[in-house]
């Protein structure tokens, strides 16, 4: 399969893993499926590539030094990120006529619609995904326009022509380049300094755009650069262009490896909702309810 292939090169991860279960890399191999002088070379590259020592070697078996504990725990998690990844991917394989066509903010794209996808797959292998990512107005464009079943947006700003479900509550945050002068600050920043000062921001008609404009209202100051997506928001701050607002869920990571600064702010509310929304009178197929029942019972996850 497709999927398997852009996911064999974890094949390492994967091994590392069994072994820290099992204590043998010869079972290791096996549930693999590859044999076990290979699965003893992937493991010594591993090792190698990451400067550590990473398996305990002796006649009786293989177990994880503490080194390999700690990789082995966060191989983990990244291989349960790329299986949720691959059964969203697998739900949206192009198909000629899909059961159901749904739209998505960026941010809902790249953070939250991987896992509802790929549980929505697990409970429905029946029922295929069409998937078109774009900004929350156009969204609702699209779901106005009955272009798509069901959208989901991350803004406050509703169209009166669609109804909607909050799925949950997103908020924003200041962030920095570590070498921004705002990273030392020991105090929050004052709402009138981040109005005034030109930010890095999306495109209007994003939902990240809209809640900076309404909660910096009156007067935010025109901004320094414009982009079309959070990757590239990112890419600018990190290279120290200077400082922007985006989602937790879109730069949680980078401030827990130390690649960006949060900085605190007094004075906003830097809150929005998470919604799905369809057309205002339509009622929703069944393929729709399941995703929609889906979103809605894991969204605070």
């Amino acid at each position: 399969m497709v999927t398997q292939r852009w996911t064999s090169d974890l094949g390492p991860l994967r091994l590392l893993v069994a072994v820290g279960e099992h204590g043998s890399i010869t079972e290791a191999a096996r549930l693999e499926g590859v044999s076990q002088p290979a699965a003893s070379k992937q493991i010594a590259a591993l090792e190698r590539a990451m400067s550590l020592p990473l398996l305990r070697r002796a006649p009786s078996g293989s177990t994880l030094t503490a080194e390999g504990e700690v990789v082995a725990g966060w191989a983990g998690r990244v291989l349960a990120t790329v299986e949720q990844m691959r059964g969203a991917v697998e739900s949206m394989r192009v198909h000629a006529d899909p059961d159901l066509v749904v739209a998505a903010s960026m941010t809902v794209a790249e953070h939250l619609a991987p896992t509802w996808l790929s549980t929505l797959r697990a409970a429905r292998p029946d029922v295929h995904v069409g998937l078109r990512v774009t900004n929350s107005h156009d969204v609702q464009e699209l779901v106005v326009g009955g272009e798509v079943d069901l959208g989901f947006v991350e803004t406050a700003t509703l169209d009166p022509r669609v109804s909607s479900r909050r799925l949950l509550r997103d908020r924003l945050a200041v962030v920095v380049a570590p070498t921004h002068a705002w990273a030392a600050r020991r105090r929050p920043l004052a709402a009138e300094d981040l109005a005034g000062t030109p930010l890095i921001v999306r495109e209007h008609g994003s939902g990240t755009r809209e809640t900076l404009d309404r909660v910096l209202r009156p007067h935010p100051a025109d901004p320094l650069l414009v982009l079309g997506s959070n990757e590239a928001v990112k890419g600018a701050v990190k290279a120290g262009v200077g400082a922007a607002v985006l989602s937790v869920l879109a730069v949680g990571e980078d401030v827990r490896r130390g690649q960006l600064v949060e900085v605190a702010v007094d004075g906003l509310d830097l809150h929005r909702p998470i919604s799905a929304v369809w057309r205002r009178g339509q009622r929703l197929g069944d393929a729709s309810r399941t995703l929609l029942r889906t979103a809605s019972s894991g969204s605070a996850g």
